[in-house]
């Protein structure tokens, strides 16, 4: 059985989307560059808390350009990875990092995470990395990450740390409110997507309370990791088992 729910698309939907369309050609670089290179340790931290089920399915979802869905497969080569993004030019400039087995085993697919084009109970586990504050209502998307997770399967979310928060004595809160969406704009020419950026960081909950979301969506167990002094966190939830 696959998901009865629609959502139609909203004006925060159709804008998110475009917003990321634009800033393709750009957007590995400025992680690289934004993040100091840090955001790929994040990605390999993400990939390590996967566990790998019978099924042999890992799903990444907001996949983005593939970078989590080829650290997964690096560690895990014998899993399948269905790679979906709701933003096809994302997927499609990932396309161009597959090579070799991760193009048999590396499946893009333009979906919307509220929205799944997947069975009921179909994947072992699920990854999701700087996706969860652009979707709305995120509860939408918890109910489907449980939907297709077997029973005891996990899943996997990192996303930035809430600019609600003070972090590193408010050097971070700084570099996000003020620095970032002006390194943002002089190397895109996009003064709205990293304006975008910095608003949905300053405005995403403590990862205390997303905690508290995912346990109120359903799932079994909760818990997070700061990671970089707290400018990312690891989510993970896990479904209840069968016993």
């Amino acid at each position: 059985m696959t998901s009865g729910r629609r959502f139609f698309r909203s004006r925060h939907d159709a804008a998110v989307e475009n917003m990321f369309s634009r800033i393709v050609p750009w957007y590995d670089l400025l992680n690289r560059l934004l993040s100091l290179g840090i955001d790929q340790h994040w990605r390999r931290v993400l990939a390590r808390s996967v566990r790998p089920g019978t099924a042999g399915i890992v799903l990444d979802l907001a996949a983005g350009t593939l970078d989590v869905a080829l650290a997964i497969r690096r560690l895990y080569p014998g899993v399948l990875v269905p790679a979906m993004d709701f933003c096809h030019p994302m997927l499609a400039q990932g396309r161009r990092k597959l090579a070799g087995s991760h193009q048999r085993h590396i499946l893009p697919v333009t979906a919307d995470a509220r929205q799944l084009p997947l069975p009921d109970a179909s994947v072992d586990c699920l990854t999701m990395a700087f996706g969860i504050r652009n979707i709305v209502p995120r509860e939408a998307a918890f109910a489907e990450m449980l939907r297709v997770l077997r029973p005891g399967g996990r899943a996997c979310i990192l996303e930035f740390g809430s600019g609600r928060e003070r972090i590193l004595g408010g050097v971070y809160n700084l570099y996000l409110n003020r620095l970032l969406p002006r390194m943002g704009r002089a190397f895109s020419k996009d003064s709205e997507a990293y304006a975008y950026l910095a608003r949905t960081i300053r405005d995403f909950p403590p990862a205390q309370r997303l905690e508290q979301e995912m346990r109120a969506a359903g799932f079994a167990r909760a818990w997070h990791t700061r990671l970089t002094w707290g400018i990312a966190c690891l989510h993970v939830g896990e479904k209840a088992g069968t016993d």
